[in-house]
């Protein structure tokens, strides 16, 4: 990026850009990467492409990026400690693996054909995530709050230590995740979002949402709350509630509308998902707009251009 006399200027950051307009996030890493013919059937999902197909985790973010994202979601979502040691992969890989979806996503920015500034968020998924059983669309675990942090604070700071943009926690079902995971970002000095997973005006384990979102309204690091993993059509109210109880920047990333069957590994019902939604969503308050799960580079194109179309990027 250039002034108008031809100095470089640095780059906004992503809490820069956020004051002034709205950010397009990608979509899903897992339908991208199986629509290039990936299976992800391993308990790692997307993450086993780290060790075993690192290039085709950097094609899957070129295509969001020259679809029109501007900020890339890594790769590492389900990738903790505990989850490569069940895969005979040892605490020093580990780290580097994760700090490698941080540069993987760095590399397709580089590669982008486009001049606008591109940001890498690094996934931080919930505990659900690293048991691959589908209770990170239920929560309460059995831990305390004292244990997720302990789980989650050390891959968190591998991901800080590889500099990214933003630490993305996501899907996260409850609220004592939620007081957890930002306990543990603490000190790391990188900011975060909260993005939790809702059904209707609740967490999916039932907690209502001004008091989720409540959790984050005092938090210095987190620089947007939100949404993500839900049905587009549960967006609205969480993302007015998120504006009205944190006052900060909401961000909302729904699935395509199906729904998934954990026990099956496979999702049923018919999409929802349309760009048409997502000028309704930047007046309830969202300003990082995206999809998450079967939402691939085509609604990510459209959405980039809904949001152009009206002047909001």
């Amino acid at each position: 990026m250039t002034s108008d006399n031809g100095v470089p200027r640095p780059a906004p950051s992503l809490a820069e850009a956020l004051a002034t307009r709205a950010v397009v996030l990608d979509g899903g890493m897992s339908n991208q990467l199986e629509s290039a013919g990936h299976d992800l059937s391993d308990a790692l999902w997307s993450a086993r492409l780290l060790a075993d197909h690192p290039e085709a985790i950097v094609a899957a973010h070129l295509a969001y990026y020259e679809a029109g994202a501007d900020v890339a979601i890594t790769a590492s979502y389900q990738a903790t400690f505990d989850g490569f040691a069940r895969r005979g992969i040892g605490p020093g890989k580990a780290a580097g693996l994760m700090a490698l979806s941080v540069e993987l996503a760095r590399e397709a920015a580089r590669r982008a054909r486009t001049s606008r500034p591109l940001w890498v968020a690094a996934s931080a998924g919930p505990y659900g995530a690293m048991l691959a059983d589908g209770s990170e669309y239920r929560g309460r675990y059995g831990l305390t709050v004292a244990e997720l942090e302990r789980f989650h604070r050390p891959r968190l700071e591998v991901l800080a230590a590889a500099r990214p943009d933003v630490l993305a926690l996501e899907t996260v079902p409850d609220t004592d995740e939620a007081a957890a995971l930002l306990r543990a970002v603490r000190g790391l000095g990188v900011p975060a979002w909260l993005s939790y997973t809702v059904t209707g005006d609740r967490t999916r384990a039932g907690q209502p949402l001004e008091e989720a979102f409540a959790l984050a309204a005092e938090a210095d690091e987190v620089i947007a709350v939100g949404v993500n993993c839900c049905a587009p059509e549960d967006v609205p109210g969480a993302v007015g509630t998120a504006a009205r109880v944190t006052g900060k920047p909401v961000l909302a990333y729904p699935n395509s509308g199906e729904s998934w069957d954990a026990g099956a590994r496979a999702w049923d019902g018919r999409p929802t998902f349309g760009a048409e939604r997502v000028t309704g969503w930047y007046a309830a308050g969202a300003r990082l707009i995206g999809g998450c799960c079967r939402v691939g580079p085509e609604a990510i194109t459209a959405i980039a251009g809904a949001l152009r179309g009206a002047g909001l990027t």
